[in-house]
């Protein structure tokens, strides 16, 4: 299955598809090889188009990143995404016994892969500052994705998929408020005091992103 068709199909049949991937071959590195870091690329370069080149306006002022900035917000934020994805997988995994579902790395992992999808697709959107927010609406259907996944990949009963749902994105908006800082460390102050700003990072395994990608995120 090619990426545009694992893509397509996580995103418009989830509970399909999360059947066909609890069953494939494969590996923390393939995983990351062949999907998450291609797909993280997309909100990551979006945002630095989106603030360095276009720029952000308001109130009849407009501003642009410098590029410098902007490629270093860029690279952190894109090994930042990167790392979210990890960790998230160790929670998933970590937390399987307590809604009663089996522990499984690889599994843990593709879940918070390929949940991350929306988040990631939807950071199109950064390439227009103003338009961020769509982005962040698009990446909340990264939560249903991690429900309808988590019966399948962890195992877990039906009934106890919405509180580990609701545990898991609880840890990834803590982990994006972080990132959020992080970046905004690296992010020129008119920016940071309240210009529309879309970033790529957080997957939340689903829900990722969407903290980071609201306006004034950075503040």
């Amino acid at each position: 299955m090619t990426l545009v068709d694992r893509v397509q199909s996580i995103l418009l049949r989830p509970q399909i598809t999360w059947l066909a991937i609890d069953e494939e071959p494969a590996d923390a590195a393939s995983i990351y090889k062949n999907y998450v870091m291609i797909l993280a690329l997309i909100p990551a370069v979006a945002s630095f188009i989106g603030l360095s080149l276009v720029g952000i306006g308001a109130f009849g002022v407009s501003f642009r990143v410098p590029i410098v900035s902007g490629l270093a917000n860029m690279i952190v934020g894109y090994v930042m995404s990167l790392l979210m994805v990890f960790v998230l997988a160790l929670i998933i995994d970590a937390m399987a016994p307590t809604f009663d579902g089996a522990r499984s790395q690889i599994g843990a992992l593709k879940l918070s892969a390929y949940s991350s999808t929306a988040a990631f697709v939807g950071g199109i959107f950064s390439l227009l500052p103003s338009l961020s927010v769509i982005g962040a609406l698009a990446a909340l259907y990264g939560v249903y994705l991690l429900y309808t996944g988590l019966p399948v990949l962890m195992k877990c009963p039906r009934d106890k998929a919405v509180p580990y749902t609701a545990v898991v994105v609880i840890c990834a908006i803590v982990g994006g408020f972080v990132i959020a800082w992080v970046l905004a460390l690296l992010t020129p102050s008119p920016v940071r005091l309240g210009a529309v700003y879309g970033v790529p990072a957080m997957d939340a395994a689903g829900a990722v992103v969407a903290v980071q990608q609201r306006p004034g995120a950075n503040t």
